[in-house]
């Protein structure tokens, strides 16, 4: 995959915008689809407002380019990332039109967060160049990416996205096994899970698990990872620890029904104003806004 080939995202919004961003600050021609006229018409403008909270320069959002058709998108691109709707048929379809589409030569990507990349690229006839890279919100602060291939996924076709990752500057990690959410979203969500069966249990409130959490072992995943933290206790108080609090761990097979609740009646979270906690605006901005001012010092 030549480095002077323009990259190809499909999906200007919250994911697609900062992915090009990452590679247009890194000297990439970016050009960027999506069938939304408005996500297009405040795409640049996006962009130059994420360089200038960072205080860095608006130059790079130069190289990015909106296309409201596909295949000029997708013209002459050599890796072309989807970060559309998290939903395995709008996948498919534009993983199809895709292979249609793009280079014989180019990269194919989805950053779907959960969904195995082996069902989006499933009867597809090019297979072996399909990949997933799965950014994390937002993708122009947060330094890992997922990598993980299908079955048919060559060696080269991973070494190739891992190098360009790396070169921008991102983390990428190997993924060798494809499951659904891959290792971040699987780790996260048991948490979530453990967290929302504590609520709807009357452990405590939804306040509670966030300031526990966050005024706890929350400070340490930063530079301590989970297992790193079983070899330093040891893993025989590990392993005596787990006698006693894994009988006990929520085990719901699917959505926990609090959560469906919540849905149902509306309580979307802050979009709403009420979720598991309740939010004003005037707080809502105030979390984003302490969430990027802390990862922007963390970079």
């Amino acid at each position: 995959m030549s480095t002077k080939a323009p990259i190809g995202i499909i999906g200007a919004g919250l994911m697609g915008h900062g992915i090009a961003q990452v590679f247009a600050k890194a000297g990439h021609r970016v050009k960027v689809y999506d069938s939304s006229a408005k996500s297009l018409e405040t795409l640049h403008a996006r962009v130059r407002a994420n360089f200038l909270d960072l205080g860095e320069s608006i130059e790079p959002a130069g190289l990015i380019s909106a296309h409201a058709d596909l295949a000029e998108a997708v013209l002459d691109v050599g890796l072309v990332i989807e970060a559309a709707a998290e939903l395995l048929e709008i996948k498919k379809a534009i993983f199809a039109d895709l292979e249609r589409l793009a280079p014989p030569a180019a990269i194919l990507a989805s950053n779907s967060s959960v969904i195995p990349i082996s069902r989006i690229s499933d009867g597809l006839r090019t297979q072996d160049r399909i990949v997933a890279t799965h950014w994390w919100n937002p993708p122009f602060l947060v330094p890992l990416v997922e990598v993980v291939g299908a079955p048919a996924t060559t060696e080269m076709t991973i070494s190739k996205v891992m190098g360009l990752l790396a070169s921008v500057g991102k983390t990428p990690a190997y993924i060798k096994k494809d499951v659904p959410g891959f290792v971040g979203n699987r780790l996260q969500h048991a948490l979530w899970r453990e967290a929302i069966a504590m609520v709807a249990d009357g452990i405590c409130d939804a306040e509670t698990v966030d300031t526990v959490v966050k005024a706890s072992f929350g400070r340490r995943l930063g530079i301590l990872g989970p297992l790193e933290n079983a070899d330093l206790i040891g893993t025989d108080l590990t392993l005596d620890i787990h006698r006693t609090i894994l009988p006990d761990i929520d085990r719901t097979p699917g959505p926990s029904p609090y959560l469906e609740r919540l849905v149902a009646t509306g309580r979307l979270g802050m979009k709403t104003g009420e979720g598991f906690r309740s939010w004003s605006k005037t707080q809502a901005e105030e979390v984003r806004g302490r969430v990027i001012r802390y990862l922007a010092k963390a970079t």
